[in-house]
Parts: structure tokens; C-alpha cells; sequence
């Protein structure tokens, strides 16, 4: 009779331990750091991935530190459906662009300002998924595009083309300019004779 005791005590330790096992994370995936033109639109990324299914009470929160290191903003929230700001500097200026189905939790904000350098964040909760990192990403908002290495490559073969063109077209002038040239002479010759 030790036996079924014996199993009946490890069955009940199992369901004890799996009581304090921590639930399931949500891992959040975001860009480190981003740059975008002063005036422009952009789309800031997250997605996410979770142990549970798409939850109908999943949440989404994002926010905003900037550089200065003062208080968080809020940004957007989501809960069913998105929720636009009242008040703040981002009112107006930030749109839904994620697809819950496809894990995108991701915005748009229009019209981006050098005050909107900072730090976004971007926190998803999945019940009965709750705890995981909070995705970061830095935006540097500058005022022109810095000329990178493709812009020169651009330059460089545009350039390449055009020199080739003003070659190819000096040789066939000269060559034409050399036939008139040797029909000419051979013209002078013939009256000659």
C-alpha cells in the first residue's frame, strides 16, 4: 500500500511546483535606434511573441522618455481597439499600424520634431502572459540625410555613365569628323587628276 500513497504525494508535489513556476513570458521585439527625417512620417516597429495565444484582453502600451531624461509620456495604448491621446505632445500625431493576428503592435507618428528625440517604449501584455522585456527603441530625428555609403556608390556609377557617354560620343565624332576629312582629300585628288 506504500506504493499508490508514494505516487499520489509526487503527483501532488508536481502540481505544487508547477503552481509556483513563473508564468510565460512575452518577448517583445523592437529596433535598437532609428533615424528619420525632420517633417517626415515614421513607422516605429514592434512585434511580439508569446507561449499563449492572441489573448482578446491583450494590451499594448507605448511611451515616450526624451532625451533629457524627464518624466515618461504616453504615446498610444490599446486595449480591443486603439485609443488616441487627449492631451500631450504626441495628440493627434500618432496612428495604429499593427495587425494583432501577425504579432505587429506597431505606430506611426506623423510629422516628427527634434523634440521627439528619445526613447520609445513598447510593453505587451498576452493574459495569461504578462511579465517579459519591454521593447526599446531610440529615435534620432535629424535634419537632412546623412550622405551614406549607397548615395556615393549612386554618384560614383551615375558619374562612371556620363564620362562614358562624353567618351564614346567624342569617338564618334572624330571618327566621322576624319571620314569627312579623308573624303575631302580624296575629293581634292580626283579633281586633281
Amino acid at each position: 500500500m506504500g506504493g499508490p500513497s508514494w505516487l499520489g504525494a509526487l503527483l501532488f508535489l508536481g502540481v505544487q511546483l508547477r503552481a509556483l513556476w513563473p508564468a510565460a513570458a512575452v518577448e517583445v521585439h523592437t529596433a535598437k535606434e532609428v533615424h528619420a527625417v525632420n517633417g517626415t512620417n515614421l513607422r516605429l516597429k514592434c512585434t511580439f511573441s508569446s507561449s499563449s495565444p492572441v489573448s482578446p484582453d491583450l494590451s499594448v502600451t507605448w511611451n515616450f522618455q526624451p532625451e533629457d531624461l524627464s518624466s515618461h509620456e504616453p504615446v498610444f495604448y490599446f486595449l480591443k481597439e486603439p485609443y488616441k491621446l487627449q492631451a500631450g505632445r504626441f495628440k493627434e500625431r500618432v496612428t495604429w499600424d499593427g495587425n494583432i493576428e501577425r504579432n505587429d503592435v506597431s505606430i506611426v507618428i506623423w510629422n516628427l520634431q527634434p523634440t521627439d528625440n528619445g526613447t520609445f517604449t513598447c510593453q505587451v501584455m498576452n493574459p495569461p502572459d504578462f511579465y517579459g522585456a519591454i521593447g526599446e527603441v531610440r529615435l534620432r530625428v535629424v535634419q537632412k540625410v546623412h550622405f551614406s555609403e549607397i548615395h556615393f556608390l549612386a554618384v560614383a556609377v551615375g558619374s562612371a555613365c556620363v564620362l562614358m557617354i562624353i567618351v564614346v560620343t567624342v569617338v564618334i565624332l572624330c571618327r566621322h569628323r576624319r571620314k569627312k576629312a579623308q573624303e575631302k582629300k580624296i575629293e581634292v585628288s580626283d579633281t586633281e587628276l
